[in-house]
């Protein structure tokens, strides 16, 4: 099993949404780096969802991969900001997962803490300036988060 860490801004798309919805394709990545990440994902991964461009920010649940391989369906419509005209059905260029939530975490891991407790080898979300929506975490790292979470490893 791998982990990584997956962001989304809770006005967007929140930890609320994924447990009231149970499961969700994860669209709209337009970043080469991320896709790939995503293209490593298996099935039965974690993933820590991380809440972006809020305040505060931080950590606020976990969800496992279900599905791998699916095309971004975001990519294919015209009127959807996520639209890749260079993308066809045939040969597409964004692929993404399906995640299902498992649970929300009973107070967020602030980045100011992951920051305490890591350096930016270690846990790549506490680099400065990165942007990437998803990271791969080291399993001795992921240990080390779901202790703070208080929900075992």
């Amino acid at each position: 099993m791998n982990y990584w860490l997956m962001k989304s801004e809770p006005g967007v798309y929140g930890i609320a949404d994924l447990q009231r919805e149970c499961e969700t394709i994860w669209d709209g990545v337009r970043n080469y780096q991320a896709r790939n990440y995503l293209r490593q994902m298996h099935q039965g991964d974690l993933a820590f969802f991380y809440h972006s461009n809020t305040n505060p920010l931080g950590i606020a649940g976990l969800m496992r991969v279900v599905k791998t391989g699916i095309a971004d369906p975001t990519q294919f419509e015209p009127n959807n900001k996520y639209y890749d005209p260079k993308s066809s059905i045939e040969s597409p260029r964004w692929q993404t997962v399906i995640v299902e939530f498992v649970e929300t975490f009973s107070h967020p891991i602030l980045l100011s803490t992951l920051k305490e407790k890591f350096n930016s080898e270690e846990l790549m979300v506490v680099r400065p300036g990165n942007r990437l929506s998803v990271l791969p975490i080291s399993e001795a790292s992921a240990k080390i988060i779901l202790a703070i979470a208080d929900i075992g490893a």
